[in-house]
């Protein structure tokens, strides 16, 4: 049954919508959480969008459902990554958020800080350690500059999967391990002390995106790993964060600069590290950011004055930009 529309508000579209949500990564649990708040949402807009389960019938699923357009709540590889991004281009499907380019970009940590260094956007000194190298722990940490503490973690994983701050040499061996059951490549960047602090950002039909209010994450012990994310209570969140207004708009202009060097779309959030003396760099960027109860994209959102069901107005809107280009290279509309 569905809920009851919480506004009526004129909808943005009357196309069928496919929810697509948990996929085969390690962050399907997380998922499964996103989509389904991003389903009740919609209904609430009084959207006909229908709940995905992606799996191997996924084509006959979209075509028996005749879905129209996607609202990807998928996290992870294969759902962040370009992967299925290509796989709805190739059914002519339009779907939220970056494109292949930008979310394959995105979703791999070396690519995306390559890009960064080329455009002088700050990133953490590092290197890259491949699956089954026999690189020694001296040798790596010369190579990517760096001194203890550092951080070991896998390229193409997301929620702090398979991260380890390595305090002591004894570590290293199963840092390594960890990091390379995820990936091939096992990324070794220099820990920065300080402050957790993450922007995030949202594309729409017209006008430049919109930057919103910083959030700084204070995790229990200082690593935000996957429990401090998604258990309630672990972790506080400082919104907006309490830099100083020079530290604030810095990372604002860097969060939206590293937006749209990766040609990003839709919704985006920008992870920071912040040094005592208040000076940023940039860890990495999420193209496919939590929607759940306590992800930082709503919250971020919710300090602009912008309710949870408005918020996913604003991301379907991406796919409603690229039906337009899909249907009119040249411009016009799309969807209905």
């Amino acid at each position: 049954m569905s809920e009851p529309r919480s506004t009526e508000r004129p909808l943005l579209t009357l196309a069928r919508i496919g929810v697509l949500m948990g996929g085969q990564s390690a962050e399907r649990e997380v998922s499964l959480r996103t989509g389904a708040a991003v389903h009740r949402s919609l209904l609430r807009r009084g959207y006909n969008a229908v709940a995905i389960d992606v799996g191997r019938t996924l084509s006959q699923d979209l075509q028996s459902q005749k879905i129209e357009l996607a609202f990807l709540a998928l996290h992870g590889p294969g759902g962040e990554d370009g992967s299925i991004q290509g796989f709805l281009e190739t059914m002519g499907i339009p779907y939220t958020g970056s494109g292949v380019q930008a979310s394959a970009i995105g979703m791999h940590k070396v690519t995306t800080k390559t890009l960064l260094v080329s455009a002088r956007i700050p990133v953490p000194a590092g290197t890259v350690v491949k699956r089954g190298e026999k690189v020694s722990r001296a040798t790596a940490m010369r190579a990517a500059k760096v001194r203890w503490p550092v951080v070991v973690k896998p390229a193409s994983q997301g929620s702090t999967i398979g991260v380890t701050i390595v305090r002591k040499p004894a570590q290293w061996h199963d840092a390594l391990a960890l990091a390379h059951r995820y990936d091939t490549d096992a990324m070794i960047e220099a820990y920065i002390p300080g402050h957790e602090v993450t922007v995030s950002i949202i594309g729409g039909r017209e006008g430049s995106p919109l930057v919103l209010p910083a959030v700084e994450i204070v995790a229990p012990g200082g690593f935000y790993d996957f429990a401090a994310k998604y258990e309630k209570g672990k972790t506080q969140y400082l919104c907006p964060a309490p830099l100083t207004a020079a530290v604030t708009r810095q990372i604002r202009t860097l969060a939206l600069r590293t937006y749209e060097v990766l040609g990003c779309e839709g919704a985006a959030r920008v992870d920071f590290r912040v040094t005592p003396r208040g000076r940023p760099f940039v860890l990495e960027i999420n193209t496919a950011p939590g929607m759940t109860e306590t992800s930082l994209l709503p919250m971020a959102a919710a300090q602009n004055k912008i309710d949870y069901n408005e918020l996913t107005e604003r991301i379907l809107e991406s796919a409603l930009v690229r039906a337009a280009r899909l249907a009119h290279p040249s411009g016009g509309k799309g969807l209905p």
